[in-house]
């Protein structure tokens, strides 16, 4: 079944967006179009496009249902939302998966504060990001930088909430002191205020704007607090002289790069505030159908979505179809004027061809990693035995503290990364908790029957264990009929130690000696990193649910304290011990905690204790 190309004939020849699906109706792309006829047809004339993943993909398509709309910018935008909602195959679609670092100023607060934070993807529209940063190291120093220069608070919102002295920060004019109303609100406003221009790269600005206070402040004979602001100018001063790398320029601006390779392709960000590098992030793409320009506007739409702030220029490689119509969508969003630029010399040219030279090093970098990568596992097939190439792993790990809580852990390795999407836990009934061979067992059964009835198989699964926790994995593949699935157990040598490292012992099946690789073998860091793995996320698993079943064991024996009450003591408070040591002036001051409520806490820590 294919794609009637007679149907062309009676597509619109209007803007919009159309949609390619097949035979089970499954989006497989989603384009733009300003005449929807003319483009669809470019993918069915014979030469007329010659992008690689084009064959493959018209190949699939049975249907094509497309969208009129009346501008190129609602094109843009439905665009966006399907390919958001949809995830098409042959799309590029931005990953959520990778962390960035940033310094984070939450807006909502009455003293805002900044804040080192991780977060995957885009950041949530809480507050002011800065970054990302290219390392933690980087941003740290930055942070670091920000506390000397400017006395805005480093406590927590708790310690905030119940101080009543200034800290020694205050002391060190660190801090200026929020929390005892040592500052007014348009005094801290204004430390805050600098702090924004500076991480934004107007040094300059907050220079000169501490000059006329220090001048101001010498005026009315404070000379004190004159000094502390001619130490922040020199501190900047200092900063702004050992900042070799800067471009004259000084602009805010970030550089688009695009590298494509056969099928591959790989978009590189960089971030420059100020006219200083501040970060860079890179994305991968594989098998999509987009031509350069279609991918350039999608990850224009969908990494520039508002969350986050946008910089008044961003450097593209290429010009754009839809150029105004993304400027004037990037423009609302951030709620004043965002211009793309293709520049052609001088120092945007520069920064742009950085860009791309960023987005190359990132591809032959990956490619020579996964080389050396494809390189291991195929010295893993040969030296363990296998049947098949282990292009997907999967381990599994029991664990349980004390006899408590057991557990199990599935982690999947694929092409010899991490694939956590694939990570599994499965709590095991307490009947199995001093049985490892019966746990496994009953693991094993749970994760092949799922495998098998949706055809998802590993191409290799590691137990954590000896010829026992084998032999079980033998026998549930023998009774659920599974073949051609190649199984392996790692397990410690007991008793012997090399230079403090314990030996593994690798167990293969029908053969009785186990197999022992070189201390320094690249296949034995690998099997290690992929047990390492499961045993970490299933001891993280078993203490969250420890954790949890031990607070619930405890403010839920209190009456009159539900999920509601518990939940906002523990965030007033931070634990258990601080709520049992809390005064009755501390407890009043959780919303929604009563009279009633604190005598009743009282009573039952009163009790324990007796």
């Amino acid at each position: 079944m294919s794609f009637e190309i007679k149907k062309l004939d009676q597509f619109p020849t209007h803007t919009g967006v159309y949609l390619m699906k097949d035979n089970l109706g499954v989006i497989l792309y989603v384009g733009k179009a300003k005449n929807l006829r003319q483009r669809v047809k470019q993918y069915f004339l014979p030469g007329r496009d010659g992008r690689i993943m084009v064959p493959y993909l018209v190949a699939k398509v049975v249907d094509i249902e497309t969208i009129i709309v009346n501008s190129e910018k609602e094109a843009l935008l439905l665009e966006n939302n399907l390919i958001k909602q949809h995830k098409p195959r042959y799309n590029a679609m931005l990953k959520d998966d990778k962390s960035y670092i940033a310094l984070k100023i939450s807006t909502k607060d009455q003293w805002p504060t900044v804040k080192l934070v991780r977060y995957r993807g885009s950041p949530e529209p809480d507050g002011l990001y800065f970054g990302p940063y290219t390392s933690a190291y980087a941003a740290r120093q930055t942070l670091e930088l920000l506390n000397r220069l400017f006395p805005l608070r480093q406590c927590s919102d708790q310690e905030l909430a119940r101080r009543v002295r200034p800290c020694i920060l205050y002391q060190m004019k660190r801090c200026s002191g929020p929390c005892t109303n040592q500052c007014t609100k348009e005094e801290y406003d204004q430390h805050l205020q600098r702090t924004i221009k500076f991480l934004r790269g107007q040094d300059k600005e907050v220079v000169k704007e501490l000059y006329h206070e220090m001048e101001r402040l010498s005026a009315t004979l404070e000379f004190e607090k004159a000094a502390n602001i001619l130490k922040s100018i020199q501190h900047i001063e200092k900063t702004i002289e050992t900042q070799n790398v800067d471009r004259p320029l000084g602009l805010d601006a970030d550089a688009v790069g695009i590298f494509r390779h056969g099928d591959d392709v790989i978009v590189s960000l960089l971030s420059f505030r100020g006219g200083r590098l501040t970060g860079s992030r890179h994305f991968n793409f594989h098998s999509i159908a987009e031509e350069d320009n279609e991918l350039l506007s999608s990850f224009l739409m969908q990494n520039y979505n508002g969350k986050e702030e946008i910089p008044s220029e961003i450097l593209i490689p290429i010009e754009l179809s839809d150029h105004s119509s993304i400027e004037e969508i990037l423009t609302s969003r951030q709620k004043r004027k965002v211009s793309l630029h293709v520049p052609h010399r001088g120092e945007k040219k520069i920064l742009s061809d950085m860009a791309y030279t960023n987005a190359e090093a990132v591809f032959n970098t990956e490619r020579d990693e996964n080389a050396l990568t494809e390189k291991m596992l195929l010295e893993l097939q040969e030296q363990l035995q296998l049947n098949r190439y282990p292009q997907r792993i999967e381990c599994i790990d029991n664990s349980n503290l004390s006899g408590s809580e057991p557990v199990s852990s599935l982690v999947a390795f694929t092409d010899g990364k991490k694939e956590s999407k694939r990570y599994r836990m499965y709590k095991l009934s307490a009947g199995l908790k001093s049985d490892d061979y019966s746990a496994m067992r009953d693991v094993l059964l749970r994760r092949l029957k799922r495998a098998k009835e949706s055809n998802d198989m590993p191409d290799l699964l590691i137990v954590d264990g000896g010829k026992g926790q084998l032999n079980i994995a033998l026998n549930v593949l023998e009774e659920l009929n599974i073949i051609g699935l190649d199984v392996i157990g790692l397990a410690k040598e007991q008793g012997r130690h090399d230079k403090g490292l314990t030996a593994e012992q690798i167990f293969i099946p029908n053969q009785s000696e186990p197999i022992r690789l070189k201390k320094t073998s690249p296949i034995l860091f690998f099997l290690q990193k992929i047990r390492d793995e499961a045993h970490r996320f299933a001891i993280t698993f078993q203490r969250k649910r420890r954790s949890k079943k031990t607070i619930r064991s405890s403010l839920d024996d209190i009456p009159g304290i539900g999920p509601a009450k518990r939940k906002a003591l523990l965030i007033h408070f931070g634990s258990l011990k601080k709520v049992e040591l809390a005064t009755d002036e501390e407890l009043r001051q959780v919303k929604g905690i009563s009279a009633a409520n604190i005598d009743s806490i009282k009573t039952f820590f009163q009790g324990k204790k007796e």
